[in-house]
């Protein structure tokens, strides 16, 4: 079984809106990548479609082979852009439900990033601030043992002054012998020296695939550079 995600002629269609546009890509294993692209060009679609929460509407998605449904999430962790837990819950009740849902979560990785992100083990979610709310989202999705990690708008609700510390801190928890990280964020610049490469999504089509060096190399731009000149 090869470890890759395979989108393959890939169209999704709300209602009589395309959302994604005839997209084939294969994925490996071990890389860091970055989903670009404007409001509603298609991006949390894309992380929909691969995590199982979404089916296509012609093509289709693969994951190690397996047709991705949501039974797929054994090997697959998702960040939703929304809050996706139960506010009554502590932060540590919040790790105890998702350690009894998911048998590859491992507890004592998420204490430990816990400890990182400054979250108070005892406080109710829905006494903490949308930055630590998505501080909490972040760990318990990187403390999930899965090959495949897709993060929508991770940095969102984020203090710009805590981003560069919390992305740093937050790449060292994925171990990429095994793990892939697949992320949309609207901060290019701010996680763009993490990124090995990039997919470029404009109205639900595919404009580009590329390694982050060889646009560094070859045409001497960064990826916000490269935004500027062609999404026109």
């Amino acid at each position: 079984m090869s470890n890759v995600i395979q989108l393959t002629n890939v169209s999704k269609k709300y209602m009589k809106q395309s959302a994604l546009k005839d997209i084939s890509l294969t994925l490996p294993i071990g890389k860091i990548i970055g989903i670009v692209g404007e409001n509603g060009s298609g991006k949390s679609t894309l992380l929909k479609l691969i995590s199982g929460l979404a089916h296509p509407t012609n093509g289709k998605v693969t994951v190690n082979g397996e047709t991705a449904n949501r039974r797929i999430s054994k090997v697959v962790a998702y960040l939703s852009e929304l809050d996706s837990f139960y506010s009554i819950f502590t932060v540590s009740e919040a790790m105890d439900f998702q350690a009894s849902q998911y048998t590859d979560f491992n507890l004592t990785k998420a204490e430990e990033i816990m400890k990182f992100m400054q979250l108070e083990p005892h406080i109710k979610i829905k006494n903490i601030s949308k930055g630590n709310r998505a501080r909490l989202k972040i760990m318990l999705t990187l403390a999930r043992e899965v090959p495949y990690i897709l993060m929508d708008e991770p940095l969102s609700g984020l203090d710009p002054m805590v981003r560069e510390s919390i992305v740093k801190g937050m790449i060292s928890y994925v171990d990429l012998e095994y793990q892939t990280l697949i992320m949309t964020s609207h901060e290019i610049a701010e996680i763009e020296s993490l990124l090995d490469c990039f997919i470029a999504i404009k109205d639900g089509s595919l404009l580009r695939m590329t390694d982050v060096d060889e646009l560094h190399e070859l045409e001497g731009l960064g990826i916000t550079e490269w935004m500027k000149k062609t999404y026109v």
